[in-house]
């Protein structure tokens, strides 16, 4: 059976042609190419038509738009590969990988890579450093913002991770076509059918596998497994999740969402929510060392401090309720009895707040 996708060996990325697995070798360097029988998924959102190759592409999709309608049209857009046709040479493995030092020559001026203006403005906004999600986009192709966050959380401990990449200028102005001979061309189309080879010896075997599980269930007595049970959920999940009855929140999600509503209200200016955050941990916090002093208990609301940092943004009061403080009589003062501080609620108000605090993803994602 001819392939119907190539894969590539350093990465794991499925490509659709030989002239994909060209541009992706030009982008990251990696010349590690097998033939797959398996098609590249083409899964197209029904509200935007937006086409994705994973369900990790449609999970991300989903959480940025809403979107969860999704139609499969993989086997639409399944063409054989055509290892003979005319097209540009793939890279020679002599080429530098994606994410190895550069030999530079004395002298030579090395400038900033260029990167997807949007996919770093994506980055940046889910709480990456500028120099990190530049070098995660640099070393992944510059065309994928899920294998950029792949390549962050691989190489967390690397100590160079937070260094700005740096490329020669003649390289980032106009970058070498790599060129094979024919012969080379013609043992880079061997290696690639070799390699399909194997990917389909492996495949034989895991279908024998199969196989002989299905024989164990017929022996026993079980019904025979539905192949597409697991590819495809039943349409009536979403019917059946919501005639279940909803479970209450907790408090500590109460407190969560109304964490991250406040972040939400306020994204354009991180540091402002940073110190609600750290105010409200304060409160909190005197409270659970000192529950007999009232003055800990006691908030005046027109205190112009307060209303700066907590009072005026959408949530901030809501969450000291949700802590167990009041209003008084006068409604001028939050005010936490003695006989409703609750240890339990108070702690995991300080764990929701140190998350919202530490997390660079709390209320982004």
């Amino acid at each position: 059976m001819a392939g119907l996708s190539l894969m590539c060996g350093d990465c794991g990325h499925q490509l659709r042609s030989v002239q994909e697995a060209q541009e992706h070798a030009e982008l990251t360097g990696h010349a590690n190419f097998a033939e797959s029988t398996e098609a590249v998924l083409n899964l197209v959102c029904t509200a935007c038509g937006k086409p994705c190759r994973s369900k990790t592409e449609t999970d991300l999709h989903t959480k940025r738009t809403g979107h969860i309608e999704f139609t499969d049209k993989t086997e639409e857009a399944a063409k054989p590969i055509d290892l003979e046709a005319k097209s540009e040479p793939l890279p020679s493995s002599s080429e530098p990988v994606a994410g190895e030092d550069i030999v530079v020559s004395e002298g030579m001026e090395m400038v900033v890579p260029d990167v997807n203006k949007e996919l770093l403005a994506e980055l940046e906004a889910m709480g990456f450093p500028t120099a990190r999600a530049t070098r995660a986009l640099h070393f992944t192709g510059n065309d994928n913002i899920e294998a950029a966050v792949n390549w962050v959380v691989e190489n967390e401990n690397d100590p160079e991770i937070d260094r700005m990449p740096m490329v020669p200028a003649q390289a980032k102005a106009d970058p070498a076509k790599p060129t094979l001979s024919p012969e080379e061309i013609k043992a880079k189309t061997q290696e690639l059918r070799e390699r399909a080879r194997k990917k389909k010896e492996e495949e034989d075997k895991r279908m024998e596998r199969e196989r002989e599980k299905a024989e164990r269930r017929r022996k026993l007595g079980l019904p025979a497994e539905d192949p597409n049970k697991v590819k495809t959920p039943p349409p009536a999940a979403v019917e059946t999740k919501i005639s279940l009855p909803v479970r209450p929140a907790t408090k500590a999600e109460q407190m969560r969402n109304c964490l991250r509503s406040l972040k939400q209200s306020h994204k354009e200016d991180d540091a402002k929510v940073k110190r609600a955050f750290q105010t409200l941990l304060t409160y909190v916090g005197n409270v659970a060392k000192n529950p007999d002093e009232e003055k800990f208990r006691k908030i005046r609301l027109s205190n112009p401090s307060f209303q700066e940092r907590v009072g005026s943004l959408n949530g901030g009061v809501q969450f000291l309720e949700l802590c167990g403080f009041v209003k008084d009589e006068s409604a001028a003062f939050l005010f936490l009895p003695r006989d409703k501080v609750d240890m339990p609620i108070l702690n995991s108000a300080g764990a929701e707040l140190n998350s919202a605090i530490v997390n660079p993803f709390f209320g982004v994602l």
